[in-house]
């Protein structure tokens, strides 16, 4: 498998995968620090430009899962790693807690040590769950997600597409937030949270809008 990233959460990813006992033939990617060593840990291989990327999708393995946080990033991420022949996958710690009934984990979710997710949720593509997480009950949580550390999710909420939660905000029940929002960490959303903002606070309130374009 190959990882996009080989610094901060991708670190994370590799711990996973250690879990899930999926560390043969693993590699990782960085074509942003020009300074980075050849290996990880003096054992992982770090490719460093799309030729070795996709020579390794073809002789090796096709799998590659995304080893770096921000929702537009993992997007954009996801496009690339796939138009070269990869094949984006989930990592899912054993160590998480996911319920039997009704659930739908779609591919290249990270979901990370500690996380809580109950029955009847829809995760969708490429959304990352972190540590100590915690999902509540028919719940929906959109595309390119991500979750931080400690969030808190209620019962029969809706989180819009591409939208980031900052770490230890609690969202309540029944609360529909839109998609390419920013949630500031410690936040308490208590109402409706439209598309393309930013908010703050206990409770939470709309600190800024973000144009569209």
């Amino acid at each position: 498998m190959l990882i996009v990233g080989a610094k901060g959460f991708a670190k994370e990813v590799l711990e996973v995968l250690h879990q899930l006992k999926d560390i043969d033939n693993l590699v990782f990617y960085d074509d942003v620090n020009k300074n980075i060593a050849s290996k990880l840990y003096d054992r992982f291989a770090i490719l460093k430009n799309i030729i070795e990327a996709e020579l390794f999708f073809k002789e090796k393995d096709d799998r590659f899962t995304l080893g770096i946080g921000n929702p537009i990033m993992r997007k954009e991420l996801n496009y690339k790693f796939t138009s070269l022949g990869g094949k984006l996958v989930s990592t899912i710690s054993p160590l998480a807690s996911i319920g039997h009934f009704g659930n739908t984990i779609e591919s290249g979710c990270n979901i990370m040590s500690g996380t809580v997710i109950t029955n009847d949720i829809i995760i969708k593509k490429g959304t990352l769950i972190n540590l100590n997480c915690t999902i509540g009950h028919d719940s929906k949580i959109g595309k390119f997600v991500e979750l931080s550390p400690g969030v808190h999710i209620s019962g029969n909420c809706t989180i819009g597409n591409f939208t980031f939660i900052g770490t230890n905000a609690t969202v309540l029940p029944k609360i529909r937030v839109g998609k390419n929002v920013i949630v500031a960490a410690g936040s308490v959303v208590t109402k409706n949270v439209p598309d393309s903002c930013m908010v703050a606070g206990v409770p939470a309130v709309v600190k800024k809008h973000f144009n569209n374009d």
